[in-house]
């Protein structure tokens, strides 16, 4: 079972995103920012991180440069799940170093597959 990072401020997406990869049998573990990301990164070290951009003291860029420039967590995929949509978004989430990116509000049929495009097959939920 892949064990899935996600890091957003709003409890509300926090608990929809739960729920859709919990019920694929996906482990979600959680953080409402960059703060808890890096105590929670410091327990474990998932298969995969989803990142909000937008989130406040520190966004997403930020903490995914960090995450990507640590010798632990440099290997694990970031996909951004913004709901940064506008021309451009995708090249910046991308140069900030994510290697996906999803926009909100997500399609919850597609959302696990999606998802398992970024794992490794014998992991994905």
């Amino acid at each position: 079972m892949a064990v899935v990072l996600y890091i957003e401020d709003d409890p509300f997406n926090r608990l929809l995103i739960r729920r859709i990869l919990a019920a694929e049998g996906y482990e979600v573990l959680e953080a409402g920012n960059a703060e808890e990301a890096l105590a929670v990164l410091a327990e474990r070290v998932p298969d995969l991180i989803l990142m909000d951009i937008n989130m406040p003291e520190v966004d997403g860029f930020t903490l995914t440069k960090h995450i990507k420039g640590h010798p632990v967590w440099k290997h694990v995929p970031v996909v951004a799940l913004t709901a940064n949509v506008m021309k451009g978004d995708r090249e910046r989430v991308l140069e900030a170093g994510c290697d996906g990116y999803i926009q909100k509000p997500v399609d919850v049929d597609a959302l696990p597959r999606q998802i398992a495009a970024f794992l490794p097959p014998d992991t994905a939920g």
